[in-house]
């Protein structure tokens, strides 16, 4: 179930200082924007009323709260109980009936093939072990059940919005980039085992802001990994990222008008577990 990982690479100590980091800012400012992949994500998978749909590493809830309006039997699980409760008060507002409970994507408490479809954007990406989340995903999916995700792509906005903040604030030894399970190659590694077909297609989300100084100020104060990479550096090291931020974005931006129109490729996945 792909590479293993290097021995020198302190996994307990990576997922702390992960969870610290979306724990930090309110990454929920930020997610209510993409709810537009959950519900493209949903049709992909094409979810029947009444299936059982758990969600991991929810965030606020996109992709669950896509999948229960759509008649599913939804849980969705995140590890960042903050984030999880916002989830909630999305869904009281809407009166979807869900279940939440607060899970880590490498060990999930719930018994193998419980689920139906197993869904994830833009969360599972981010553990510190990903063949264990990999394996964790098929563990509790049926057979004959769908996996689905949505995680960005090195190459695209956000991808590259890592490499940007890794360069100035560098990942510890050996961790792998979550930007590989925006890869054919990793997915495939990780899921061919046990699946009877996978279903890759790029898509893209666009980030709208007013001009690339709000999508700065917003990213910095709510986006954990952002706003944790500015804590730690010094009034020049902030001068210095900011300035290749706003690089990023320029040559990303459609707009031309001042606001701030950036296209950023994901990759969606479809898995069927044999």
């Amino acid at each position: 179930m792909g590479a293993a990982m290097p021995a020198t690479l302190d996994l307990v100590a990576l997922k702390t200082r992960q969870q610290a980091a979306w724990s930090s800012g309110d990454y929920a400012v930020v997610g209510s924007t993409l709810q537009i992949v959950g519900e493209t994500l949903c049709e992909a998978l094409d979810l029947r009323s009444g299936q059982r749909v758990l969600d991991v590493a929810a965030g606020n809830g996109n992709v669950a709260l896509a999948a229960a309006r759509r008649g599913c039997d939804v849980t969705a699980t995140d590890y960042v109980l903050g984030l999880l409760d916002r989830a909630r008060m999305r869904a009281a507002a809407d009166g979807l009936p869900m279940q939440f409970q607060v899970a880590d994507a490498e060990s999930l408490p719930f018994g193998e093939q419980e689920f139906d479809v197993v869904v994830s954007t833009f969360g599972v990406m981010f553990t510190a072990d990903h063949a264990r989340a990999a394996a964790e995903l098929l563990r509790v999916c049926r057979s004959g059940g769908k996996i689905g995700m949505a995680n960005w792509t090195p190459e695209g906005f956000i991808g590259q919005l890592f490499k940007v903040i890794g360069k100035h604030v560098p990942p510890p030894a050996a961790a792998r980039s979550p930007a590989l399970w925006g890869t054919r190659t990793s997915i495939v590694d990780f899921f061919h085992a046990s699946a009877t077909s996978i279903k890759l297609a790029e898509r893209t989300f666009t980030f709208r802001y007013r001009s690339p100084a709000q999508w700065l100020e917003v990213f910095r104060t709510y986006y954990g990994p952002m706003l944790k990479a500015f804590s730690v550096l010094s009034a020049a090291g902030q001068e210095a990222l900011e300035r290749d931020l706003f690089a990023l974005v320029d040559a990303f931006n459609h707009a031309g008008d001042g606001s701030m129109v950036v296209p950023s490729e994901y990759l969606e996945i479809i898995v069927t577990k044999g």
